[in-house]
């Protein structure tokens, strides 16, 4: 095993590179009610079934008119009235209006619809206000013009939110395909990790890597499998890693660093895997180890498998960064990047030489429209101080060649709350 650093860039690069190679393994696909489908991964595409609008419709409560005609200033008769959820009217006279409410169909021979707040109205006519002109097309959706019978409309991969699951409900859609959701087995390793609901000895700690991480699986599309704590013991990480050959991902927690008991690495080694790197010039999350198990059966593709660093604000950088792309792949999404925005820094901040550093900091928008959010970071103590990272909502990169950033400064960040 090589103990080569990677500068963080050149790792983000080989997680991408595998998770595109990962992505060729297609996962099992299922259905899904469309009321359970947040959050899923669509394994087929979703097609029209009809045009969309499927009749030309009105944009606006007003009156359906030809455009050359109201432009006259002429009084118009209200021939008619439709609103939403109607048969279309008409055809519409010449030289007349029909009374429209939003989302109804246009009667034939009408090209606009003017606004009922930009007309004079005089008992059963109608004429266009002074100063206002209207527009042949104006206020009207054509038929079609959203979406074609047939057209695709989302792709397979897509992760299905709010917007997608209402295209889907346009399109007919009760039930859809979707991929299964990877197995993703979380081992965390320590003597002095006891459960949560205990009161932790001399020494001891609660295991908080666990629900973290677990946490972060779900909410990046995984299910989250939970195992047992392996102790500092050649024997039990042999045992925890045979029980994990079969889930589709696998993230370690701990035992990865230098010391005499990250015993990791070499477990790891002994069950044949393929290391991408064992190291990242970055802060937190140095120790970071990626790689690959060989299938235990042979009919399974590989496991891809991270070596988080055992403090939590360490754990949830790195999987961030590296562990959610990977994740993605495995899931058969779409390639996922991490959330990176710039955001004007609020105070000064200092630089590691060597390391590219990414410091639990809060973010919110400028209250002056138009300029960029703000950045204040959070005071902290280290990658293991976790109450520091729950008042975060980012992380603030300083990059490796930078000796500090300056108040002022426009900085990169990375989002991963609110």
């Amino acid at each position: 095993m090589s103990a080569e650093l990677l500068r963080f860039e050149e790792a983000h690069l080989r997680v991408q590179q595998a998770a595109a190679e990962r992505a060729r393994f297609q996962p099992p696909t299922e259905q899904a009610p469309l009321g359970e489908a947040l959050g899923r991964v669509l394994a087929a595409p979703i097609v029209a079934d009809e045009d969309q609008p499927p009749f030309a419709r009105s944009t606006r409560d007003g009156f359906a008119c030809r455009a050359d005609e109201a432009n006259r200033r002429a009084w118009l008769p209200i021939e008619g009235a439709t609103h939403a959820g109607q048969q279309p009217g008409g055809p519409l006279p010449i030289g007349a209006a029909w009374e429209i409410m939003t989302g109804a169909p246009i009667p034939a021979g009408a090209d606009a619809v003017a606004m009922v707040e930009h007309v004079e109205r005089g008992g059963e006519s109608v004429r266009l206000a002074e100063g206002r002109h209207l527009q042949a097309g104006e206020n009207i959706v054509p038929r079609g013009a959203q979406a074609h019978s047939g057209e695709t409309l989302l792709r397979s991969g897509a992760r299905l939110g709010p917007a997608q699951i209402a295209l889907a409900a346009a399109c007919g859609c009760s039930t859809l395909a979707v991929y299964a959701r990877p197995r993703v087995a979380i081992l965390t390793t320590g003597d002095e990790l006891v459960p949560v609901d205990a009161t932790p000895g001399p020494g001891q700690i609660r295991n908080s890597n666990a629900p973290m991480l677990a946490a972060l699986v779900a909410q990046a599309g995984g299910a989250p499998w939970v195992l047992p704590v392996a102790a500092d013991a050649a024997e039990a990480l042999d045992a925890a890693l045979q029980q994990a050959a079969v889930a589709d991902m696998l993230l370690i927690s701990g035992g990865v660093s230098a010391g005499k008991f990250d015993l990791v690495e070499p477990a790891l080694a002994r069950r044949g895997a393929r290391f991408h790197f064992t190291g990242v010039k970055m802060q937190p999350g140095k120790p970071l180890v990626f790689g690959e198990l060989p299938s235990s059966t042979g009919d399974r593709s590989p496991l891809p498998f991270f070596g988080l660093p055992g403090n939590p604000v360490s754990s949830a950088a790195t999987f961030l960064l590296f562990g959610a792309t990977m994740l993605a792949a495995v899931a058969g999404a779409e390639p996922y990047e991490p959330q990176f925005a710039m955001a004007q820094l609020a105070g000064d901040v200092s630089g590691k030489p060597g390391l590219t550093r990414f410091l639990p900091a809060r973010w919110q928008p400028n209250a002056h429209g138009g300029e960029p959010p703000t950045v204040v970071p959070v005071p902290w103590q280290g990658s293991g101080d976790q109450a520091a990272f729950a008042r975060a909502n980012c992380f603030l990169v300083v990059p490796e060649e930078t000796p500090g950033l300056k108040a002022g400064m426009i900085a990169r960040i990375l989002i991963f709350q609110g």
